[in-house]
């Protein structure tokens, strides 16, 4: 059978391609690789096309068997990498014969490492997407030791003899984000936009792919007691519940909230807040709304 079996699943590894986007009416979110650069780099290094389904791997790593000739590549956080107890090569093409055994360890910066296999993985698909969602349940149950996932058809062409951009981009122990203000800075008292400029959080053990948690300075609201009434909610907003401690939302983020959104971060910052580990340090770099003159 063409498939790859799960010998150990580490602290969460879960099957990720490029989500389910379009589904937030629904109150689905959009899901996908969390750290999306690494893991569309590892396909590409892998010979897949666009949009391929890869492992996604947390903090420990996993170790695969594949039960035909594949090509492997890990990449997204570094990672000591064996196949059948032999050391293999990080971010590049690694070629597993029938029965091998590969080995991604512990993350040694990041936290999440990205397994591409030639051809892509075809676990059974929800709305389009093989993706896993933590906050919906759609998609694959998050792996565990002794599941098998099927292989797509072997390449045509195999994958080129190439490796991953040497340096990393790895993510060291402060991160810095531009932030787009808005779309409710006017619920926020003026010490707290200015607590964007100056203020240093830190990430939560308590955070996932649903979002990161940060601790650090309270962003305090002009009126406490006042309620929002719930609005959709993007990947990157900077949401902040009552207690002032702003919630980073990532790939698995809720599609409505009912909190005040200080601001919102891109796609790079995303990638980086997917690979910060608890206890990372996160800075701000606020990013006035723009003024519109008015016609006429």
């Amino acid at each position: 059978m063409s498939h790859i079996e799960i010998l150990r699943a580490g602290v969460l590894t879960t099957c990720q391609d490029a989500g389910r986007p379009g589904w937030g009416h629904l109150a689905v979110p959009p899901s996908g690789a969390a750290d999306h650069p690494s893991w569309r780099l590892a396909n590409q290094l892998a010979g897949n096309p666009t949009g391929a389904c890869a492992l996604e791997t947390t903090l420990n790593g996993a170790t695969v068997k594949a039960h035909r000739n594949v090509t492997v590549v890990v990449g997204g956080a570094p990672c000591a990498v064996t196949v059948d107890g032999r050391p293999e090569s990080w971010g590049q093409p690694v070629k597993l014969q029938a029965g091998s055994v590969l080995d991604a360890g512990p993350a040694e910066v990041g936290v999440r490492s990205y397994l591409a296999f030639s051809g892509g993985l075809h676990p059974k698909s929800s709305l389009g997407s093989h993706s896993t969602c933590l906050l919906s349940g759609l998609g694959p149950a998050p792996l565990k030791d002794g599941d098998t996932i099927p292989l797509g058809p072997s390449l045509a062409h195999p994958p080129l003899p190439t490796q991953w951009p040497a340096p990393w981009a790895g993510i060291g122990e402060e991160i810095v984000m531009k932030l787009h203000l808005g779309p409710r800075l006017e619920w926020f008292r003026p010490e707290a936009v200015a607590e964007l400029t100056r203020g240093v959080w830190t990430v939560s053990e308590h955070s996932n792919r649903i979002g990161l948690r940060l601790e650090g300075p309270e962003l305090k609201r002009v009126n406490p007691g006042a309620e929002l009434p719930s609005e959709g909610i993007a990947a990157g907003a900077l949401q902040v519940p009552p207690n002032g401690q702003p919630i980073l939302f990532g790939a698995d983020h809720p599609t409505t909230g009912g909190y005040p959104v200080v601001g919102v971060v891109g796609p790079e910052a995303r990638a980086a807040g997917a690979q910060a580990r608890p206890g990372t340090r996160i800075r701000f770099v606020p990013i006035p709304m723009p003024h519109w003159s008015k016609r006429g």
